[in-house]
């Protein structure tokens, strides 16, 4: 049937939501429910619903493009395939194969991300590779490799924050950001459970909370370090759960002790009470979660951060347990699979680390090289971006957008300027894109088949609907022409199914163990969650307490990969609570979740299906020991306080009708009603001193540059902080501001918090 709808997954958040595809007699797409798919459950927020529109050749980029006389011309395949495969080739034998960088993206398939990691090694020799994943969670990655031994953003399934007790949600805005999970956490409050919610501003998804504590910027940790401190004093620490499982607590504790409450209400501003209150909310039920999203993640100290959270979940024996633990709610549609399989500075496939000469062995193999000739690691994202001009010459780009993302972003825009050559392929001429020498024109999200893994660790099947334009190719297809211009006439295959397969059998035995999945079985089972390192499970349970078979997860230390109220009119989130009832039943009341929720008995050939690894840790973590770490962390200040000459916070996040760099997203009119351009939200005191009035034009000013927008007053803000949203360039731009200085394990920008100073713009 040519008309029929294809099952497939949203291109854009890590949510990635369900829907069916058709298409329609005019040519269009038309999105459809997909009800079984249970992370959405059908429901799709606006971004979702209109995603085809940037199908359409209106918006898109139909030719490759070539620089001639400063301005891109459209170009034959060939020509433009020839001039990147000379410019490489030209900037590895005039300065070396480290001349030569690649950056990726967190919204490539895990075929993309794992050709890309093997072409940047094996190809191109250049240890200079890394993704703008960085930038998204590898702070809540680190953290979670030094506490569990293991990360994976969340441990356990969405449909289990419904049957907590009780959720503190650190710098999240998902009902903006990701607006279908919104349900989970009204379920939540619908089966007597409670929402805790911490953000500098009244966003949409504060206002649903129970308790909302409005900290100052950069001071997550002082405030986590100060609800531990409470647990102690309190007598509420979880002894035989922290004897029996944990090892380190005694210098946590101490660490801790340091940090009294009104110590911590001079350095956060939440008052003593409202920390007393979250301790009681979070302790009082016999399960609880601490979920972080980019807030505390995104600073100079976030892994810190990120370790004292997952501390106060150890210490109240909340982690490994039913329906407790740390997650960390991912933003990139594919930020999990997308740092697991190779397109990051210090990783290869499986989550193996770069450094480690048995990971070497096992990925050359796969390979077909020499683990000898594979590079070591390489820059962190904005090094690497730092570096472009000077030690990086040439750039290969997939998938980003660094101009309007990257921080202190006018200064990376000279950095691209500066190179000999960029190649940028992507599915519209971003403002990155529009630098290149080169541009190639490539498939989208329903133009292709390929694998993403989602915030749950669910690793699921994006199908192809419908057929590209003509004159556009894959990703995979320019890396195999590339490769073969390059001397590798192997190796490369443009069958994303085949990709997959080698993916397989290199992560086999790596942390992030996807040999037992296939394409079939994801068609068949709606997904499957890593691990999953068998298709049979003779060898019995594993040792992150499901029901993995064989060896699970060895340990891995590696250093790391690693909010918004919406007053617009427009598309918003109205799936909420619209896709049927949840569970009734509080978590008192429910019984211990296994390791499978994806059909045990399923017959996959002739042997039994490994389930995959819905739940981490219920019975050990994945340090050899099977104990979970205590990290003992301080409180000290962000990279940039304010002073007299910009002595207010800046703050930055997304809004509901745009996504990420605003690529794709904003050139969708419907999306663009919505949320038309940049705004600066400030309370009505700092607008008073200012003179401002709503809609007013604003400059707000840091040490890196200068950005102008309308401002917008509202009292849901703490009055010492603005916040810009990072979507747009030009004037506007929020990222012009912000401040790159890296937490020194995770080496993630310290997006959310900068000192700037505000001031009134003349007419």
């Amino acid at each position: 049937m040519p008309n029929s709808p294809t099952p497939t997954h949203c291109p854009y958040c890590a949510l990635q939501c369900g829907m069916n595809l058709t298409p329609a007699p005019d040519g269009t797409v038309e999105v459809g429910e997909r009800a079984d798919f249970p992370v959405n459950r059908g429901a799709l927020c606006g971004k979702g619903r209109t995603a085809p529109a940037v199908l359409s050749s209106r918006v898109r980029l139909t030719s490759p493009l070539v620089r001639s006389g400063g301005t891109l011309v459209p170009a034959t395949w060939d020509e433009a395939l020839d001039r990147i495969a000379g410019g490489l080739a030209r900037t590895r034998s005039e300065h070396g194969p480290d001349a030569c960088g690649v950056f990726g993206g967190g919204g490539l398939t895990n075929e993309k991300a794992y050709t890309l990691g093997k072409f940047a090694r094996v190809v191109l020799g250049t240890s200079q590779i890394d993704y703008n994943g960085r930038f998204c969670m590898s702070s809540a990655a680190a953290g979670g490799m030094k506490a569990f031994g293991l990360d994976r953003g969340l441990p356990f399934p969405l449909e289990d924050i419904p049957k907590s007790g009780c959720v503190i949600l650190v710098g999240s805005n998902l009902a903006e950001t990701m607006p279908p999970a919104l349900r989970f956490f009204t379920e939540l409050k619908e089966n007597g459970g409670t929402l805790v919610v911490i953000d500098p501003r009244r966003t949409r998804t504060a206002e649903q909370a129970d308790l909302h504590l409005m900290p100052k910027p950069g001071t997550d940790l002082a405030l986590a370090l100060g609800l531990l401190h409470l647990v102690v004093a309190e007598g509420r620490v979880d002894e035989e759960y922290v004897r029996e499982r944990t090892v380190g607590w005694e210098d946590a504790r101490a660490a801790a002790m340091a940090h009294w409450p009104e110590y911590v209400e001079r350095i956060t501003g939440v008052p003593v009470p409202q920390l007393r209150e979250t301790v009681r909310l979070f302790c009082a039920p016999e399960s609880a979660m601490v979920l972080t999203a980019r807030g505390p993640e995104q600073q100079s100290k976030g892994t810190d951060t990120v370790s004292a959270w997952i501390n106060l979940c150890l210490a109240t024996g909340r982690a490994g347990r039913p329906y407790s633990g740390y997650g960390c709610l991912t933003g990139q549609g594919n930020g999990q699979g997308g740092r697991e399989h190779g397109q990051k500075a210090d990783q290869l496939p499986g989550y193996r680390k770069l450094d480690d000469p048995a990971a070497r062995a096992h990925v050359a193999e796969v390979w077909g090289v020499d683990p000898d000739t594979l590079p070591g690691p390489g820059r962190s994202a904005y090094e690497l971006l730092d570096a472009l001009g000077t030690d990086i010459r040439s750039l290969l780009l997939m998938g980003s957008n660094p101009v309007v993302s990257a921080p202190r972003a006018a200064h990376i825009e000279e950095r691209i300027k500066s190179l000999d050559f960029l190649a940028v392929c992507d599915v519209v001429l971003s403002e990155t894109a529009a630098l290149a020498d080169v541009v190639l024109p490539v498939t989208q999200w329903a133009e292709e088949t390929g694998t993403t893994t989602n915030l749950e660790g669910r690793v699921l099947l994006r199908r192809k609907a419908i057929s590209p334009p003509d004159g556009i190719r894959s990703d995979l297809e320019v890396l195999h022409e590339l490769a073969d211009r390059l001397g590798v006439e192997k190796g490369f295959p443009t069958d994303p199914e085949e990709v997959f397969e080698e993916l397989r059998r290199a992560s086999a035995g790596g942390p992030a163990d996807y040999s037992g999945i296939t394409y079939r079985r994801l068609a068949e089972e709606n997904g499957v969650f890593w691990p999953c390192p068998s298709e049979d499970t003779a060898a019995g349970p594993g040792p992150t307490g499901d029901t993995m078979a064989g060896p699970g997860p060895t340990e891995n230390t590696m250093a790391g990969p690693g909010p918004t109220e919406n007053t617009m009119a427009g598309p918003g989130p109205t799936e909420n609570t619209a896709a049927g009832p949840g569970p009734t039943e509080n978590s008192t009341a429910q019984p211990r979740p296994t390791g499978n929720t994806t059909a045990q008995s399923r017959l996959i050939g002739d042997s039994a299906a490994h389930p995959g690894t819905p739940r981490l840790f219920l019975d050990r973590f994945a340090h050899p020991d099977g104990r979970a770490r205590f990290v003992p962390v301080s409180h000290r200040a962000v990279a940039e306080e304010p002073d007299a000459e910009y002595p207010v916070l800046l703050t930055t996040g997304r809004v509901v009708a745009q996504y990420q760099s605003g690529a794709q997203t904003r050139r969708v009119d419907e999306l663009n009603a919505a949320a038309p351009g940049p705004f600066v939200e400030l309370h009505p005191r700092l607008a008073e001193r200012l003179g401002a009035a709503e809609g007013d034009p604003v400059a707000v000013v840091s040490r890196r540059g200068r950005a102008v927008a309308p401002a917008r007053i509202t009292p849901g803000i703490r009055p010492d902080t603005v916040f810009m949203p990072f979507h747009w360039y030009g004037e506007g731009r929020a990222n012009t501001l912000t401040n790159p200085a890296l937490d020194p394990t995770s080496r993630m920008p310290e997006f959310k918090v900068c000192a700037v100073r505000v001031e009134a713009v003349e007419r």
